[in-house]
């Protein structure tokens, strides 16, 4: 059978998809209609140096592409993982005779974070004195990958993850650029866009696959969702342990713990372990959590974590993971408090301003005869051999006063330490009244 491509050359599919007017591309109306940033630029032909920033497979190298076409500029695209200084030195050469001819240059940079520090700041001057208009393009956070000074000369755009409809509007595409239907059911189709999970490139690449299959693949009708995934696979989760990526699903986690959404929270924890995150670094901000905004709400949750965490170490994943699934849920449901690390968190500060303050000299030990003489212990009251088990004393340095650290919430366990506190606070103003 012959094959889509016999005659187009063997071009690959997503080559022949390629947008070929502004117009064409899907799921960027926010920059590219007529009264959005990049749709201005192209109205008035004054372009600016800019960053895309974006997922994969969402359009950045066609739309830089076709912004150098519509306005007439020279188009240098490089890519940051194999280009080098000697390349850029070129390439800068080249832009300036270009200029001093009177035509300008973009200059699309792939994968700009991978240039370092120092290449980062080699753009600079090319940039300011208009040699080049830098298009640089990147799937991570420019606040973090990129210099501040060259933040500072270019425009940051944010290009977004493409939705189904924009996914609906590539495969019409697909369907009349081959001159025939996707051979695929509906529920099919539906899971190919899923497993597209927004990249356009990759959705263009399944449907070659789908287009090229020979008749005998075909011989009982359209592919259903089983047969389609013995043919094309689902694209890998976007996911970087070490960028942005990761902090934002983790991110997710704890602000769905914090709500009370078992649900959700589960959902961003199997995306993370989906995507191959260490579970024991799971199992650490979930131990974190416990006393951080569990607290002493419920002084079980930390038990449950260290519990958790042990049982993993033992049993490993797949076994495990249901240990983590259940800490999850417990945290998710449990009662919230903050009581506990806020009051770390103004003891600590206090401790850092009060310097070297000595404890009251009642509360000192007094191993000696010399500081028994100079008063270390004197006064010393033995709570427990007390009436009500409690002194009342004090135990701030004098020089500071009684200072209020924790605060419990009226939720949970903390229900019952918030009684206890107002009881302790009652007989100490009763003893110190007498």
């Amino acid at each position: 059978m012959p094959t889509l491509f016999d005659h187009q050359l063997k071009r690959p599919l997503a080559d022949l998809l390629r947008p070929q007017e502004i117009t064409d591309v899907v799921g960027q109306d926010h920059l590219l209609d007529a009264d959005a940033p990049l749709g201005r630029m192209l109205i008035t032909g004054n372009v600016s140096s800019f960053i895309l920033w974006g997922p994969p497979g969402c359009g950045k190298t066609t739309i830089a592409r076709l912004l150098a076409h519509h306005t007439d500029m020279h188009f240098e695209p490089i890519s940051a993982v194999f280009s080098g200084v000697a390349d850029l030195r070129r390439i800068f050469d080249e832009a300036r005779k270009r200029r001093d001819a009177g035509r300008a240059t973009i200059l699309f940079v792939d994968e700009i974070h991978r240039f370092n520090r120092s290449q980062q700041d080699g753009f600079l001057p090319y940039v300011e004195d208009g040699t080049v208009v830098l298009v640089g393009a990147t799937t991570e956070n420019p606040s973090f990958e990129l210099n501040a000074a060259l933040l500072s000369r270019c425009k940051v755009f944010v290009l977004k993850r493409l939705t189904e409809d924009a996914l609906d509007k590539i495969i019409a595409r697909a369907e009349k650029t081959v001159g025939r239907t996707l051979p695929v059911l509906p529920d099919a189709r539906e899971a190919l866009k899923s497993m597209a999970d927004g990249d356009g490139r990759y959705l263009s690449n399944m449907l070659e696959a789908l287009f090229d299959l020979p008749d005998r693949d075909l011989a009982e009708g359209p592919l259903d969702t089983q047969k389609l995934l013995t043919v094309v696979a689902r694209r890998p989760a976007v996911y970087d342990k070490d960028r942005e990526g990761h902090y934002n699903l983790i991110s997710a986690v704890h602000k769905s713990l914090r709500g009370s959404d078992p649900d959700a929270a589960l959902y961003w924890v199997a995306r993370m372990m989906a995507a191959g995150e260490d579970p024991k670094y799971i199992l650490r901000r979930l131990t974190r959590f416990a006393v951080e905004d569990v607290g002493l709400a419920d002084p079980n949750a930390l038990v449950q974590a260290v519990s958790a965490w042990d049982a993993y170490e033992r049993l490993g994943s797949p076994e495990g993971d249901l240990a983590i699934a259940q800490l999850t849920v417990f945290l998710a449901t449990a009662p919230k408090s903050i009581g506990v690390y806020r009051a770390w968190n103004n003891a600590l500060k206090t401790a850092k301003e009060t310097g070297s303050l000595m404890p009251p000299m009642n509360i000192l030990n007094a191993p000696t005869k010399l500081m028994k003489e100079l008063g270390y212990s004197e006064g010393y009251q033995y709570d427990p051999d007390t009436k009500d088990g409690f002194s009342g004393a004090n135990y701030f340095p004098p020089e500071m006063g009684r200072r209020t650290f924790y605060t419990p919430v009226e939720r949970g366990f903390e229900r019952e330490i918030l009684k206890r506190l107002a009881y302790w606070d009652k007989l100490r103003k009763e003893k110190n009244a007498c």
